[in-house]
């Protein structure tokens, strides 16, 4: 049976107060997010909106940005990049062969940012989405690491915590790790089917996430739907699935019926599929949890 790989996070836990503006009332145009007591500045602009954000006064300021988009299979895309005049840069990438469709930029608001800083930035956050692996990174090259003295370096940490807790609250997950916080009771399941099929997985607020090691089955069922063969065959062709059937990275579904279906081979219900130790359903846990609450 597979084991689930946790990776480690340092980030305290304690609540946080965003502020955001959108402006025009429109969410998916230009965003404004800025946290209490942090220096620091995120704007999330759609594609078509660059020309505003050029009236901003800091839209020249030195930081990072992360271009966000999709790929000819539907998969997730993202690049990393910094720059010392943030709309120049931006600007440039018009012309890119990989599209886009928003971006993300991440500023301090006295433009106390330098070049040996987004440098450092950039580097890290490229590592972050290595290891995370949620999307497809467009990157040619890793980006350089400069060196930085260790007032800076302490700076910068705290610098790409918040940033992380904005991107992913304006709902882009290419930075979101599996936290070793999370291992102490979290319920762990597993599915054991026909064809070699044998898994564990667990459930994620975004949807579910089948172990690295978890094995497939080796062929699919005559009236599995044509669009869960053909991710079957995606995940093959990337790797993410080997030759042998089995899960080479823990991989998040959008849903346990999604990743359910991948593992057995045929269409399946993931919320009556997947069990745990103790032979309960997903489905199970949430009705016992929701009588719980009705019992307080």
């Amino acid at each position: 049976m597979s084991k689930c790989a946790f990776m480690e996070d340092s980030k305290v836990e304690y609540n946080k107060t965003i502020q955001m503006c959108i402006f025009e009332g429109n969410p998916n145009g230009r965003i404004l997010c800025e946290l209490s007591n942090w220096d620091g500045r995120i704007y999330k602009i759609s594609r078509s909106d660059l020309n505003e954000f050029s009236k901003r006064n800091d839209s020249e300021y030195t930081g990072i940005y992360f271009l966000f988009g999709k790929n000819s299979d539907n998969d997730e895309t993202i690049y990393i990049g910094e720059a010392e005049k943030m709309l120049t840069r931006l600007k440039q990438h018009l012309n890119d062969d990989d599209y886009w469709n928003d971006c993300v930029v991440v500023l301090s608001k006295d433009n106390k940012l330098n070049k040996a800083h987004v440098k450092y930035l950039e580097n890290s956050f490229y590592t972050i989405a290595k290891e995370a692996n949620r999307s497809i990174i467009l990157n040619n090259t890793v980006p350089t690491r400069s060196s930085i003295s260790e007032f800076d370096e302490s700076m910068l940490i705290e610098f790409i915590d918040n940033t992380r807790l904005l991107v992913n609250t304006l709902g882009y997950k290419s930075f979101e790790r599996f936290q070793q916080k999370n291992k102490t009771g979290i319920a762990l399941f597993s599915i054991v089917a026909a064809r070699g099929a044998n898994a564990t997985g667990y459930l994620v607020p975004d949807g579910f996430t089948v172990c690295k090691g978890s094995r497939v089955a080796t062929s699919t069922a005559p009236s599995m739907s044509h669009n869960l063969v053909e991710l079957r065959l995606k995940l093959m062709n990337k790797g993410i699935i080997n030759d042998a059937f089995v899960f080479t990275v823990d991989y998040v579904f959008s849903s346990p019926s999604l990743a359910a279906a991948v593992v057995m081979g045929r269409n399946a219900n993931g919320r009556t599929e997947w069990k745990t130790n103790d032979k309960k359903t997903i489905n199970m846990l949430e009705e016992q949890n929701s009588d719980d609450i009705n019992n307080n």
